[in-house]
Order: structure tokens, then sequence, then C-alpha cells
């Protein structure tokens, strides 16, 4: 059974006097899997998998940032007008995904409820879920069926979440409930897909669908990300969620932060555009020396590597003495036996990246060179992506807009 939106606005004021929202009800973790191959057989880099990390993170947020315009009809201050163009981002989304070093959890919608595998991503705003209508672009994953949800409201939107020059993912919008760990938005709005490209086909994107954790400026629904809407209808005490992306134990924490997961006190650090989960970043340290300071960054679970603006990252390589890739020019490569250590500094507290995020492997062709895990992005501000948060646990604050760094337990 199905709603119309129309009926339910009649029918509105009834629900409202007669069903309160439920007690707030303390934090829990939601256990995190993920699903990596970055090297070949012989444990050298696979420079394909990267290209297609480059190139999906860069259709992502060349579309957040269009998103943005469109919600709040004024340019981010890092506009994709002044974006670096690079021939990945003209690319199709099926060229763009891929399924590597992603982290995946489990949702229900609906009344009933069903269960759902999404990823959870600080850099996107909305939930998107193959419909029951899907075509066979969809096969092998849960379907959503609205017409078996008592809750669901079809919201008479369409979406079309794709990329520069290619198609995505396109259906309907509709209204329903939404369960995260023990937490339910009774008024989440959420995309049905009739079409996945092929990056989100079963066999190269094992979850159901994507959930956005980012800030509503960036939703192309523009509508609150989940979060906020379980802020939003009091089921929260503390606003807030963490993440812990260690090799083993790995979790989301949905309201508040979980103690046994990290040491000592957070560093806090301000929103400074929200859209993003972007903050102010003091310094790259490599080697004992500050390379570059006081710029930008934003923090995403759904992205790999890290990505910075490719002068950053030129002067960066140039200070271990790595050297661009012949033929593959957004990767860099330096000496394996010398490896630099590196660290990023947040409201003056530095945190280590370690030597495995910097170094993703030798390069096929001359196995004493490594490949670099800090990569050129598409933007004028710093993308730290999943690799970076694997050594950091991360708690993003809604209510106050900050993010705050602790060390990993």
């Amino acid at each position: 059974m199905r709603f119309t939106l129309a009926t339910v606005i009649i029918a509105l004021p009834f629900f409202v006097a007669g069903a309160p929202w439920p007690a707030k009800q303390r934090g829990i973790a939601i256990p995190l899997s993920k699903l990596s191959s970055l090297v070949n057989a012989d444990q050298s880099i696979n420079l394909e998998v990267l290209n297609s990390h480059i190139a999906s993170t860069t259709a992502k947020i060349l579309h957040g940032l269009d998103n943005f315009e469109k919600n709040t009809g004024a340019s981010h201050p890092f506009s994709a007008k002044d974006a670096q163009k690079r021939d990945s981002s003209a690319l199709p989304l099926d060229s763009l995904s891929d399924p590597f070093d992603r982290w995946f959890g489990t949702i229900s919608i609906g009344t009933p409820p069903r269960n759902f595998a999404v990823m959870f991503d600080t850099g996107s705003s909305d939930i998107v879920l193959p419909s029951i209508h899907c075509d066979n672009s969809c096969d092998g994953h849960a379907f959503y069926d609205p017409e078996a949800s008592l809750s669901s409201i079809e919201l008479g939107r369409s979406f079309n979440i794709g990329f520069v020059g290619g198609e995505g993912a396109f259906g309907s919008q509709y209204d329903d409930n939404v369960t995260i760990a023990r937490f339910t938005a009774t008024h989440q709005t959420l995309g049905a897909a009739v079409h996945y490209s092929q990056g989100l086909h079963i066999g190269q994107f094992p979850g159901d669908g994507l959930l956005g954790m980012a800030f509503q400026a960036t939703s192309q629904y523009n509508q609150n990300p989940l979060f906020q809407t379980l802020v939003t209808e009091g089921q929260i005490d503390e606003p807030v969620f963490a993440f812990s992306l260690a090799a083993y134990g790995a979790e989301l924490y949905i309201g508040g932060t979980n103690p046994e997961m990290y040491i000592g006190d957070f560093t806090w650090v301000l929103v400074t555009h929200p859209g993003f989960w972007q903050v102010s970043i003091d310094s790259i340290v490599v080697n004992g020396q500050n390379v570059l300071t006081n710029f930008a960054g934003s923090l995403d679970t759904g992205s790999v590597f890290i990505y910075g603006p490719p002068s950053d990252v030129a002067t960066l390589y140039a200070a271990i003495g790595g050297t661009p890739i012949p033929g593959y020019d957004d990767f860099y490569f330096f000496p394996c036996d010398a490896a630099p250590s590196v660290s990023f500094t947040f409201g003056g507290t530095s945190f280590p990246i370690p030597d495995n995020v910097i170094n993703t492997g030798s390069y096929p062709a001359e196995r004493s060179r490594c490949v670099g895990g800090i990569l050129p992005g598409p933007v004028h501000f710093w993308l730290l992506g999943s690799r970076f948060l694997s050594s950091v646990y991360t708690a993003f604050d809604v209510s106050n807009r900050r993010i705050g760094f602790a060390i990993l337990a």
C-alpha cells in the first residue's frame, strides 16, 4: 500500500496529535565491512584501479558542487567553475565507479522494514536504492518496493544522479521510514532508482545503495540527509556520529562517540563551508618539515585516497624526491626504501598517516619504486578519504558544525 503526498498532507494533523515522537535513545555502533583490492596478484599496485578512483571521486565532488549552487543560489568557494579540468571527469559514470575500499553497513527502510546494505558517505548527502521497478542493471541487489511499505509516500519528483557526459542512477523520490541502528526517521526522502550505472552493478558494487551523510546544501533532493532528519525529529540526544575505519572492528557510531575506540581528548575544528565536511588544515608535515600550510580540506568516507590540488601535490612529492609516473600523470612514485613520514595538523595537533597510506605498493615496471597514495584532485581543496580516516577516530558534530579527531585505541 502506498499513500499519495496529498493524502498525507490532509491527514497529517491527526497523525501528529495522536503519535508523539518516540523517546530519545543513547548511541549505538553499526559494524562496517570493506571490500578492497588495489593490488595485482604479484602485490604490485594496479594503476588502472587507481585511475578509476580518481575519476569517480572527481565526478562525485563536481556533482556535489553543482548541487550546492543549485540549492543555495551561490557558488561554493571552491566551485566547479574553478575546478581542475581532467579527461577523467568527462567519462561516463560506467567508467567512473569502482568497488574498492568502500565501507558498508546495514539500514532498514519501510513498514514492515526491509534491510539494505549501504555505503556510508560523508562526501554526499542522499539515499539512493534500487527500485523494485529497476531494469536488469539492479539485478542481485535488494530492491526497495514502495508498494509494499505502509509508510511510503510518493513525492512526485524524479532524480538523476549523473555525472559529466554520462549516465548515473535515476528514478523517483519517496518519503519513508528509515532506521539506522535503533534510530528511526519517520519522514526521510530517498531515491528509488529504475536504472543503475555499470559502476553500481552487483559485480562491482557489493552494497545495495548509498547513504549520504554530508549537508543539505549538496543534496540533489535539496532535503535533509538522514542524520539531520534524526536530529530534527528529536531521535538523538547527542547530534554526533563517528567513524572508526580501523582494519579490525570498524564501525559507525550513531548518537555520540564510542570511548572504547579512541584514546585521550578530541581536537575539534569548525566546518568552514557546510555542504561538504570541510575544515581548515594547519599544515602537512613531511619528514619533520612543514611543506604546506593553511589550506582547506574535506573529510570523505566515500572516497579512498588523499587528494590535493595538483600544484600542492607536486610540492609535496618534490620534498621527498617523488616524480610523476611516465604515462600516468596523475600518479607519483618514489624510492621504496625512502618512504617519508607524513602527518596532517588540525587545530594545532598533528596526526601521522601510516606507511601503507603514503605507499600504496610497488610500481609494476620498476619494483624498487612505490606509488604514492596522495593524488592530484579535481578542485582547489584537499579531500581526505578513507585511507586517511583509517588512521584516526573521527567525530562529526552536526549541531555545532565541527569535526573532532582523536587517536585510535
